[in-house]
């Protein structure tokens, strides 16, 4: 008897290796498989801006990073004693305006010089829905834009609106042309029920429509949302929340992940290192 409905993955020619470094953006799910490969003894470059979102926060970055393009204070906005980035994570803010951007420009500088190294790329979409800085006086550059992260600032200042499949597919063909190497494409199981259920699907259904035409001899689609959805589909494979996956869940989603991208050499190497990872986090008693 199955209690379970399998994802089919098709045989991919892709092939991920120790010799070829990764680089993951993204969603928190993105950190999830990146600490794993990181464990599997990859060379790892993960979420260099922080945790993103959204399609066109993702985008915006990577384009800076490719293009080696640094921003300016115009992009900063000082909020409760610190300076943010409004293209970056929260912890890129800093107290002195003169660090932050220096930090925000370093992980740009940092990413462009592994994008040099032609690395496998992992994106991974977390929700359709964005925010746009409405609000003059606070990051000029990025009025009429999409923010990485509102940083606490009052609701007032943003329009909250859902991007289209147009929306994402224009944004993104010319930048896969522009990187010019294999791209993974994902989509995070974590629910964000901040849009409510029936908006967190609207939302899922857009980035997987959008995903669906980016798809080329150069992109592929791994399917983590349908296997957590569909394969798994129990409250048990998540968190307290209920919106996050399980580190159970986690596990299952990296084997297979595994199981598609790696030949049998690279399945070894990745369990050799992981046993000397695990031994690397014993702290001892004395």
């Amino acid at each position: 008897m199955n209690l379970t409905t399998p994802v089919a993955i098709p045989p991919s020619p892709l092939r991920l290796a120790h010799n070829r470094p990764v680089l993951l953006l993204g969603s928190c799910f993105s950190d999830e498989v990146g600490a794993k490969l990181i464990a599997a003894g990859f060379d790892v470059l993960c979420n260099p801006f922080g945790t993103l979102y959204n399609p066109e926060s993702i985008a915006a970055c990577l384009s800076r990073a490719v293009a080696n393009q640094p921003i300016t204070d115009q992009y900063l906005v000082c909020h409760e004693g610190l300076w943010h980035s409004w293209l970056h994570h929260g912890r890129f803010s800093h107290g002195q305006k003169v660090e932050a951007l220096a930090m925000a420009n370093q992980a740009i500088g940092n990413t462009h010089l592994f994008l040099q190294r032609h690395p496998v790329v992992i994106i991974t979409f977390g929700t359709a829905w964005t925010f746009t800085l409405t609000q003059h006086g606070v990051g000029e550059a990025m009025v009429g834009q999409v923010v990485a992260n509102c940083h606490k600032l009052p609701a007032a200042y943003f329009h909250r609106s859902r991007l289209s499949v147009g929306d994402i597919v224009s944004r993104w063909q010319p930048l896969l042309r522009q990187l010019g190497t294999d791209v993974l494409f994902t989509v995070s199981p974590i629910r964000h029920m901040a849009d409510g259920a029936h908006g967190s699907q609207l939302s899922k259904a857009t980035l997987l429509l959008a995903v669906d035409e980016l798809m080329s001899p150069q992109c592929e689609y791994f399917p983590s949302y349908e296997i957590v959805m569909d394969e798994l589909r129990d409250y048990r494979f998540y968190a307290r929340d209920l919106c996050h996956v399980s580190d159970v869940a986690v596990d299952i989603v990296w084997e297979r992940f595994q199981q598609t991208y790696m030949d049998a050499a690279t399945l070894d190497l990745c369990k050799k290192n992981e046993k000397s990872w695990r031994q690397s986090q014993h702290r001892p008693l004395h």
